[in-house]
């Protein structure tokens, strides 16, 4: 019955250590002696030998000849014998576990003594069960694991380290091997803990792992070679499988963790052979199992999903079970390691102590001289796991050079004030007091904890704790771009008084998700903050902001805040999503133990996203509040004015040269005004014929009926402009204007009404017409108008007297802000320009006295447009405020039905209208490639809507180039088109190219002015087209 008991031996015996008077064992080896032959001596062997010997002298040749010092010599020597013994002793170890793994049966019987001594743990306890046929699936799995395991090695993590630093580029993993044997990981017990909670299973798994591992790492930049060769594991894993649900696979997650540090032991080989060197080899090993406990030791958590929407922040840190105090009083009778004058008088000892509770490590002060230290000390830890957490007490005398060992101690913590007695020493004692403090959901008793925390006495100064906070922190949405229009690196420092937490880095994006949790102990939530810093990876560039005070969770019922929370000093739809909970620290109990489980453990409720609004809140609000605004008749029925300022033809010159002798030109400007707003346009140095292609917006509301748009001219001098003339025009005209008041000179605008209507099948020619458009002011035609009246706010925090609070609201989308009256009944009306509905969002910021917020809504222009009216007129919850605090808002979309949408489809869009890409005409050609001639064919067919600095037309051409050689080879034109803005060519080109060649071709089109003089631009446009992105075997024919 004691088969798979090989793995306690895995302590370290070598097969030598087994007692060779055992009968069998000296019939053994009296057989093999006999049947062991003498070799014969060979030559080669011989030669080796001499070799080697002179290998070993040679060091010491070398050593007396360059005069090495004596002592620095046997200091190495020193060194290599020790990295020599403990490298072979751990090879002896890792040998003879695996030995014993292979025949468990031969040795188990040699081995009976021993066994009795050091059972495993299915036999020292009888509720831990033997699983071996969990050992036989491992035997199964375990190859497939090491073909996993290989493969997250060189296609995962192997490319993650060469990207993380320069010097790590050429690293490479030359060999992974898993182990040969397939019983290198065994079950040795396992544990169910039937006393929980029914919503899920909780087993105990002791697990022993001694594996022939392989794993050799290269960089070939510095030709160093490390690896490892052997690793043995010994440990109690837990596993939760939580929640369980009433569907296929029925288990939600597994979580898994060890609630102790696991046994670690790792043989090192290449260039990492130094950390086998004695003492070396003690910090190397503790430095792995650090990494492994900051992901796989309590509070932290390996969690595998199983099934989508479960908040795995959750599941990878539930809520604390509680809060244990531990006050370190005194110890007694400890050993005695500090003597003087070379150990002829004997002296005390300066002791410390180190606690633990899982990751979490405490040191006590030090006293000098004495065996009786009297400490005070009190510490605080948080318990996440029941049963199975342990106090572990090392104490130690503090010494100049090496601290020395006074003995240690484990606790299962099942006593309120006692002395335990220290063990691996010869004499010592440690006095404790435990406190477990239960997590109450409620502030019935923070007066009555803060009042017993005055009474409390400390000697290390940290204050006791009234409270936990654990912030969930979930994901970011629509944050601001780092400098130079880059995607951030997002990491969250959330800071509550002097402890600051950092959340991992999310790479290269605007919406990170970070699904973690943080713990903290509180003092005072009455007078605490969370203060949360978004940051780049640098640590520098701030993202946003936020402060939330504690405040806010005491006054929730539940002591919770779960919600979207607005940022400060970040985008204007930059916002944060986490949840907040705060439990109190409530009564205490002396008696612990956690081997059993009567601790007072709060249900845990695990929810898949969706919407969770009390169903009491939501009726009441049917019955005592509207449901709807009351907006005027009036509310989103305007449009917009669209003025297209195009161009200027014989304009008065005003500038004069030396003295008025000779006559120069003008530096013309056009100021355009109407319904109370004023543009100007961009100034054309000398120019009387000048070319604007600029565009404004009016929206009509502004605009009363009958109302002349002014525009007026100016040349731009360096004192006083000078007058060139004036025009009065009305709203839906179009064509040339002549100027009054001066002698010559005429003006070139488009005035076009746009309506805006509910239709979102517009909203796809509006974008189309919008991405055609391009004018040199930069302006971007509006697709749409958001029209939001809001009407008023509804259970805001009271202020601390009880009274509602006087509060405005800001909204704002893209660069636009509009901001209500200070009262809690707004009854306002605004409208944003919406150029993007797709991704352009509505932030409602709601403010005490403008000052303090008191929450936000983002109301996304995209979900109007899933409204059958493109309409939301209804109650809405703020983020970051209580959860009874609405707003009641009606956002409408009206899309903005431009003319010349109708004119794409028909290919008839005028030039002017559409801007031409350059804002001076278009040209239309043929691109095709013939594959048997090998040619790229071009055809000029004609242009259309030319810009002339003439009223007589223009004596145009076309100009062919492949570029990037620009050679005269590439070079081909057409044949001048005289006096005509809209002139037709027909004409073919032919260029002899290769496929292969035409990827890494454009060809650039220039349509010239030949009839301009040397001081006038003979360029009229250009546009390049990359023939890589162009179908030329079908062959394609656009303007």
């Amino acid at each position: 019955q004691l088969t798979g008991l090989g793995e306690q031996q895995l302590s370290g015996t070598s097969p030598r250590s087994i007692n060779t008077t055992d009968p069998i064992q000296r019939s053994q080896s009296h057989f093999i002696a006999e049947t062991e032959k003498p070799k014969g001596i060979s030559a080669v062997a011989v030669l080796w030998t001499f070799g080697k010997c002179l290998g070993a002298l040679l060091p010491v040749y070398l050593a007396g000849y360059y005069r090495v010092s004596t002592s620095l010599l046997v200091f190495g020597m020193m060194i290599y014998t020790g990295w020599k013994h403990a490298r072979e002793a751990k090879e002896t170890r890792l040998k003879s576990a695996i030995k014993l793994l292979d025949n468990e049966q031969e040795y188990t019987s040699t081995r009976v003594s021993k066994i009795k001594r050091d059972l495993p743990a299915w036999v020292n306890f009888p509720d831990v069960e033997k699983v071996e046929w969990l050992n036989k699936v491992l035997q199964q799995v375990w190859p497939f694991v090491g073909q996993y395991l290989e493969k997250l090695l060189v296609e995962t993590i192997a490319p993650s380290i060469r990207a993380s630093s320069s010097h790590l580029q050429t690293l490479s993993f030359t060999k992974v091997d898993m182990g040969d044997k397939v019983t290198t990981l065994r079950v040795v017990g396992i544990k169910a803990h039937t006393e929980n909670d029914k919503g899920q299973v909780l087993l105990d798994l002791y697990i022993s792992y001694v594996g022939n591992v392989e794993i050799n790492v290269e960089v070939k930049r510095y030709f160093c070679k490390a690896g490892v060769k052997g690793i043995q594991l010994h440990g109690m894993m837990r596993v939760i499988l939580e929640p369980l649900i009433g569907d296929v696979p029925i288990v939600g997650a597994v979580s898994m963790f060890f609630i102790r540090r696991p046994k670690l032991d790792i043989n090192w080989t290449g260039l990492t052979n130094l950390l086998d060197i004695p003492g070396l080899n003690v910090m190397s090993d503790s430095m792995i199992m650090d990494a492994i406990a900051s992901f796989l030791v309590l509070p932290n958590r390996l969690v595998v999903p199983l099934v989508p929407g479960l908040h795995v922040a959750q599941l990878r840190s539930p809520l604390p079970r509680g809060v244990v105090r531990i006050h370190l009083l005194e110890a007694q009778k400890l050993a005695a390691k500090d003597n003087y004058v070379k150990g002829v008088m004997a002296g005390l000892s300066d002791p410390y102590a180190i606690l633990r509770v899982g990751p979490q490590t405490f040191t006590s002060k030090h006293i000098d001289n004495t065996d009786a230290p009297k400490w005070g000390e009190m510490y605080e830890v948080i318990v996440h796991e029941v049963p199975g957490q342990e106090l572990e007490v090392e104490v130690y005398d503090k010494d100049p050079d090496k601290d020395d060992f006074l003995g240690r101690y484990i606790l299962c913590l099942n006593a309120s004030s006692q002395w335990f007695t220290l063990k691996d020493t010869d004499s010592g004692r440690v006095h404790f007091r435990l406190e477990w403090l239960s997590l109450l959901p409620s502030t019935d008793q923070l007066e009555q904890v803060l009042k017993r925390n005055e009474s409390i006495t400390n000697k290390n100064a940290d204050l006791p704790s009234s409270a936990i906070l654990v912030i969930y922190l979930d994901k970011a949405e629509a944050l601001p771009m780092k400098k130079g229009n880059k995607e951030p690196n997002p990491m969250v420092q959330l800071s509550v008084k002097d402890v600051t937490r950092e959340s991992k880095t999310c790479y290269t994006t605007i919406n990170p998700e970070f699904e973690e949790a943080f713990t903290f102990f509180i003092h005072d939530p009455r007078n605490q903050d969370i203060d949360i810093q978004v940051k780049d990876a640098d640590r520098v560039q701030t993202l946003g902001n936020l402060t939330i005070p504690l405040s806010r969770l005491l006054s929730n019922s539940n002591l919770s805040l779960d919600q979207w929370f607005q940022l400060e000093n970040s985008g204007s739809a930059s916002r944060i999503y986490l949840n907040a909970i705060l439990r109190v620290n409530g009564t205490k109990t002396y008696f612990l133990s956690f081997c059993f489980s009567f601790f007072p453990i709060s249900p845990k409720v695990l929810w898949l996203d969706e919407e969770r609004i009390p169903s009491d809140v939501s009726s009441s609000l049917s019955q005592q509040l509207p449901q709807q605004t009351s907006s005027h008749p009036s509310f989103a029925t305007e449009g917009l004015l669209r003025i297209h300022l195009l161009a200027g033809q014989n304009l008065v010159p005003k500038d004069n040269l030396m003295g008025g002798m000779v006559k120069g030109k003008s530096d013309p400007y056009v100021k355009i005004s109407i319904g109370g707003e004023t543009f100007t346009s961009e100034v054309i140095k000398g120019n009387l014929n000048p070319t604007w292609n600029e565009m404004y917006e009016v929206r009509n509301c502004k605009i009363v009926s009958g109302q002349e748009m002014q525009v007026e001219l100016y040349d731009k001098d360096m004192d006083k402009d000078d007058f060139l003339g004036s025009v009065a025009c009305f709203p839906h005209t179009k064509g040339w204007y002549t100027l009054k008041d001066v002698k010559s000179g005429r003006v070139h605008l488009i005035l076009e009404w746009v309506p805006a209507v509910s239709n979102t099948a517009r909203l796809e020619q509006v974008l189309q017409l919008q991405s055609l458009q391009t004018f040199k002011n930069k302006a971007v035609p509006a697709a749409a108008l958001l029209f939001v009246h809001i009407d008023r706010a509804h259970s805001l925090s009271l202020k601390k007297s009880g009274k509602e609070p006087k509060a405005g609201a800001e909204l704002v989308l893209g660069e636009t802000a509009h901001k209500t009256k200070v009262s809690p009944q707004w009854n306002e009306s605004f409208y944003f320009v919406v150029h993007d509905p797709k991704h352009q969002m509505l932030v409602v910021k709601v403010r005490y006295l403008s000052t303090s917020p008191m929450g936000s809504l983002v109301v996304p222009v995209k979900n109007l447009l899933a409204e059958p009216q493109l309409v939301q007129d209804q109650w809405f919850h703020l983020d970051g405020a209580s959860p009874e605090s609405q707003i009641l808002l009606r956002a409408e979309l009206k899309i903005l039905a431009s003319k010349m949408t109708d004119l794409i489809g028909a290919g008839t869009l005028p030039c002017a209208a559409s801007g031409c890409g350059s804002g001076n005409g278009q040209v239309k050609l043929s691109l095709s490639y013939a594959s048997q001639e090998r040619k790229l064919i071009v055809i000029v067919h004609a242009c259309r809507g030319l810009l002339s600095q003439h009223k007589d037309g223009v004596d145009s051409y076309v100009s062919l180039m492949l570029l990037p050689d620009k050679s005269k080879a590439t070079k081909k034109k057409t044949g001048v088109k005289k006096r005509d803005l809209n002139p037709e060519f027909n004409e073919r080109f032919e260029y002899d190219l290769s496929k292969d060649e035409i990827r890494f071709r454009r060809l650039s089109v220039s349509v010239k002015n030949n009839s301009s003089s040397f001081r006038s631009r003979d360029v009229i446009g250009q546009v390049q087209l990359e023939l890589a992105e162009v179908d030329l075997v079908s062959g394609v024919t656009e303007w």
